[in-house]
């Protein structure tokens, strides 16, 4: 804890502690990435100058972003080592990787964006690839890698050959393979590692580099490889000619306007052995993998039926490690909600920075509050009858209860992690209704605003 500026522990307990050993260069300069940390964790939703307290604290935290010393880099740092805390002990974990584009085309002024999106669109800003750590019951741990890119602004026009004789390292594609590297670092050793990717990470050398570093992967299937002996032929044929071993029930997350669905499908699996692509085959050889391929039969009309093909390092003999393997996959979906936190809870694409050097080091910071307040919202769900002291302070706690009882006595003993994340879901317009489910992210990032005012006006009216 920062004991030369204690009021900093009091309002911001739990970034103080995660990113206590940050090293930016500077005592001073680590004080006020803190101060400013802690301003914008209090108010996700608003801007710098909304975060802040005064004019003074705002100027202070556009010199922070701006200075050379405060880099994203430096600024994860410290939160990868808290990650790596928190992984310990768990025998399995899964870094779930993905990407997600920042939208800047509404701030022209800022200088250093890259297109997104396609020419046409005419968009701007930046391409963002995090790895989400998270537990075998869900709970997300933290982030293990993340890279915040802009692409040139003119990109040669390349044709699919030439694009494939590319070296890896000269693609976008690499991002996959660098974020497994950086998340086998942080990952414990003894603990089982497993990447989940969607169909952009059906990569060769993704699954010869999850060779080389000894960790495992299951990803979805987008490119029709060849299969080699014993059973020749294109990878979707030869899993079509497999008999279905059992039937299950998927939930279909709600898209683009249509509802959530359960889907009756049915599964496949088998042992699969890749042909390398021809023009890497000089450097990499065949790989032995396992495929399932999930297919809902009968959809329902206007739907687009659910089809995955998924392929792991991680063996599956029977239908129950095909089920479990789906149920894996199922946790990707977890990484978009993240994103979810990041763009709609914490409004990162309303940023107004003169420039990208001054935008990642914001992005870094506002990307650890993000995950915090999403670990939040899960815990509720994986620990309800845990203390709340693991997501609250002292004073943030007793500020709640008074408030959400109307009263000035607080009990002596913690609420638990259910009762105060409730309590903030309905300070966020969450009904709690007897049918209502559990409070999700929306709710609470709402909620934490309110409860970082009424915790403020607790510590003036009690300042013992």
């Amino acid at each position: 804890m920062d004991t030369e500026n204690p009021e900093l522990d009091e309002l911001s307990a739990w970034l103080v502690d995660e990113l206590h050993d940050v090293a930016l260069g500077d005592k001073r300069l680590n004080r006020r990435l803190l101060t400013t940390g802690a301003q914008l964790a209090a108010r996700p939703s608003g801007s710098i100058n909304q975060a802040c307290a005064d004019w003074a604290d705002t100027k202070a935290a556009y010199r922070l972003f701006a200075n050379a010393k405060t880099t994203a880099e430096k600024i994860r740092a410290p939160h990868y080592r808290r990650t790596r805390e928190r992984a310990r002990g768990h025998q399995r974990l899964f870094a779930i990787q993905d990407t997600t584009y920042l939208n800047y085309t509404h701030h022209p002024a800022t200088k250093g964006l890259g297109p997104i999106g396609t020419a046409p669109q005419k968009l701007s800003g930046l391409v963002m690839h995090t790895a989400l750590l998270m537990s075998e019951e869900g709970l997300p741990l933290g982030l293990a890698s993340q890279a915040i890119w802009a692409r040139p602004p003119k990109r040669p026009r390349r044709g699919s050959e030439a694009r494939r004789k590319l070296p890896l390292e000269a693609k976008e594609s690499a991002k996959w393979l660098q974020a497994l590297q950086q998340t086998r670092a942080v990952v414990p050793p003894e603990a089982q590692l497993i990447t989940i990717g969607d169909r952009e990470s059906d990569l060769f050398a993704l699954f010869e580099q999850a060779r080389t570093l000894e960790t495992e992967l299951l990803v979805r299937a987008a490119q029709n490889r060849s299969v080699c002996a014993p059973e020749v032929g294109r990878l979707w044929a030869v899993m079509g000619r497999q008999k279905v071993c059992g039937q299950l029930q998927v939930l279909v997350p709600a898209r683009q306007g249509k509802p959530g669905r359960q889907a009756l499908v049915t599964v496949r699996f088998a042992p699969v052995r890749l042909k390398a692509p021809r023009h890497l085959r000089k450097t990499m050889g065949d790989i032995s993998l396992y495929a399932v391929l999930v297919q809902e039969e009968a959809p329902p009309p206007d739907s687009t039926p659910l089809c995955w093909l998924l392929l792991t390092t991680v063996p599956v003999h029977n239908f129950a490690e095909a089920v479990e393997r789906i149920r894996w996959y199922g946790l990707r979906w977890q990484i978009e909600v993240y994103h979810k936190v990041l763009k709609s809870g914490c409004c990162v694409e309303k940023a107004q920075l003169a420039h990208v050097e001054r935008l990642l080091p914001y992005l870094a910071l506002l990307s650890i509050i993000a995950w915090r307040l999403f670990w939040m919202t899960l815990l509720a769900r994986h620990a309800p009858e845990a203390p709340c002291t693991l997501v609250l302070a002292a004073h943030e706690w007793r500020a709640l209860y008074a408030f959400h009882h109307r009263t000035q006595q607080v009990p002596a003993r913690p609420p638990t992690v259910g009762q105060v994340v409730l309590w903030i879901a309905q300070l966020g317009g969450f009904l709690a209704r007897k049918n209502d489910g559990p409070p999700g992210v929306t709710v609470l990032w709402r909620g934490w605003q309110r409860l970082s005012d009424i915790a403020a006006a607790w510590l003036a009216f009690h300042p013992s």
